[in-house]
């Protein structure tokens, strides 16, 4: 034991480390490919906000074009937190070397997120359109589907209208009290805290008059469908509606797995493996959803599909007559419901009745569907779930955000990354 030689910790030695970051991270590292890609970007909508110019007072702004690749890389990872994403920005090799010195926060961070929607839809249809030109998109086949995103709310947040016009009742005699507290308290220290009180019970009451302004819309939504079902309303009593009031524009609506959460219904277009359209929705279910979803991909690469292919359910015969008139070109896979197997003669002869009566381009898609070759095409509807699964995996299962306008530009965050790191991988392929 005493010739035994071994190098022990010592960590209270002070030292001095010369730290390459540009030879820590490989050549081939896929951080290289996204700052490239965000290095050809223009940026200058968030250039011209930076008040920090020649000698105006104030400190030097964060570089955009690093905040953007901070995010691109950390979706890529599925990381959504904005706390999280700052301690790797201290700690990992990889977000150091983005960062390369320059020095950020979780409120920077979530600030530049939050403020970079516009920038985001612009990205992506300038993005759709350059994959288009280079030959990696290919619009002869669309594919829409919905995915059910979890929100930042719990059950417990959901609370009916009764209860929600008592809290707002019971917020808005608080902030009246902490305001005239304020005006007569002199003492600094006291007035302080009141108004972190008073800051909070206002943000809470904001989220409450949100909550209860859904109400109407619910109501009104409910109205409407019973004018479309009215043999299903008749059946059922519906529920008393209830609102979130941690994310008020957040549904409970019931996932895969069973369980009945707060969530977004996220409708996906993909086309060759890409994100063409992405719009997240309030709806429990896809039906309907299909005519906006199109004009969403109109929008972004000009020009409508040659074959729609749609979930079951997701397609209504009204949709597929208005398809047939504003795009007569495209086709549309989407399995038709078909007759009851043990319905009555009755039924049944009224059924065959109602499809003679039916215009000549929901016959078409009903020879369509039961060919052979319409079958083999609505086979790879399923390529969606691919799409579906990937984004899951970097963090798409549940929203860090709170708010339909901050959900959106996540999810548009969430599509360029995708997109991004598909085309990287496609020119990859190429080049073997």
């Amino acid at each position: 034991m005493d010739s035994m030689r071994i190098n022990q910790a010592d960590r209270r030695q002070p030292a001095f480390e010369l730290v390459d970051l540009e030879a820590l991270v490989p050549d081939d590292h896929r951080v290289r490919s996204i700052w490239s890609f965000v290095e050809a970007l223009d940026l200058s909508m968030f250039y011209d906000r930076i008040k920090a110019r020649g000698d105006a007072p104030g400190r030097p702004a964060s570089d955009p074009r690093v905040l953007l690749a901070l995010w691109l890389y950390a979706t890529v990872e599925g990381i959504g937190s904005a706390r999280a994403l700052e301690r790797l920005c201290a700690y990992h090799v990889i977000y150091r070397w983005i960062c390369g010195g320059v020095g950020v926060n979780h409120s920077l961070l979530s600030a530049f997120r939050i403020d970079s929607g516009a920038f985001l839809d612009q990205l992506m249809t300038r993005t759709l359109a350059a994959l288009i030109e280079e030959g990696l998109i290919d619009l002869d086949e669309v594919i829409t589907d919905g995915t059910k995103v979890r929100a930042s709310a719990s059950l417990t947040s959901m609370r009916r209208k009764p209860r929600i016009e008592q809290i707002e009742a019971d917020l808005t005699a608080r902030i009246a009290t902490l305001k005239q507290e304020i005006d007569s308290d002199p003492a600094a220290a006291e007035r302080r805290c009141k108004n972190r009180q008073l800051a909070a019970a206002t943000q809470r009451a904001k989220r409450v008059s949100a909550a209860l302004g859904k109400f109407a819309d619910r109501e009104t939504q409910a109205a409407r469908r019973a004018e479309t079902h009215p043999g299903a309303a008749a059946k059922s009593v519906p529920d008393e509606p209830r609102v979130s009031l941690s994310d008020p524009d957040a549904r409970t609506m019931r996932m895969a797995d069973g369980a009945v959460r707060p969530c977004y219904n996220v409708q996906v277009a993909t086309a060759s493996g890409f994100i063409v359209a992405i719009k997240p929705t309030d709806r429990r279910n896809d039906r309907g959803l299909a005519p906006d979803v199109l004009t969403e991909v109109v929008r972004r690469c000009g020009a409508a599909p040659r074959r729609l292919l749609a979930d079951l359910g997701a397609m209504t015969e009204q949709d597929i007559v208005g398809f047939a008139d504003s795009h007569p070109a495209m086709q549309v896979f989407a399995p038709p419901k078909a007759c009851v197997a043990n319905a009555k003669p009755a039924s049944r002869v009224r059924y065959e009745r109602k499809l003679a009566a039916q215009p000549q381009c929901l016959k078409d898609w009903r020879v369509r569907m039961a060919s052979e070759a319409g079958k083999v095409v609505y086979k790879r509807r399923s390529n969606t779930e691919h799409v579906h699964a990937g984004m899951k995996n970097c963090g798409f299962d549940r929203l860090p955000v709170r708010g339909m306008a901050k959900v959106r530009t996540l999810c548009l965050l969430h599509a360029v990354a995708h997109n991004m790191t598909r085309a990287i991988h496609r020119r990859r392929e190429r080049a073997a």
